[in-house]
């Protein structure tokens, strides 16, 4: 092999492992994302559970205590795989509103797009 094949080859190779490397960032991003939707799926669950049971109305303040820890809904509180930090509000949420939001919404696109009947 000359010189010049020997370039031409871990040129090729190089650009095969860029575009894994591109691909690899794209599907943990996907990854990311699902996950922290997920997060926010089950601890609206766990709110509405909460307010179900207690019969409690929209206007009622949240006691997270109850819902995340060790005798709620949730054993531990969610952390975000992206690094973004839960927002947690402080009443009980109208439907189809997030009590439970990831702060990266914008930027990542962490906020599912339908929220209906959540």
């Amino acid at each position: 092999m000359t010189l010049i094949e020997l370039t031409v080859v871990i040129l090729v190779l190089l650009s095969l492992i860029a575009v894994l490397f591109s691909g690899a960032t794209s599907w943990k991003r996907g990854s990311d994302r699902a996950t922290c939707i997920l997060n926010i799926r089950n601890v609206q669950q766990a709110v509405r559970g909460h307010q179900a049971m207690m019969e409690k109305s929209p206007a009622d303040t949240i006691v997270w205590a109850q819902i995340i820890g060790d005798n709620g809904y949730l054993t531990f509180s969610p952390a975000c795989p992206a690094g973004g930090a839960y927002q947690p509000t402080e009443k009980f949420p109208a439907v189809n509103t997030l009590a439970y939001p990831c702060d990266l919404p914008a930027s990542v696109d962490h906020i599912p797009a339908d929220t209906a009947g959540w």
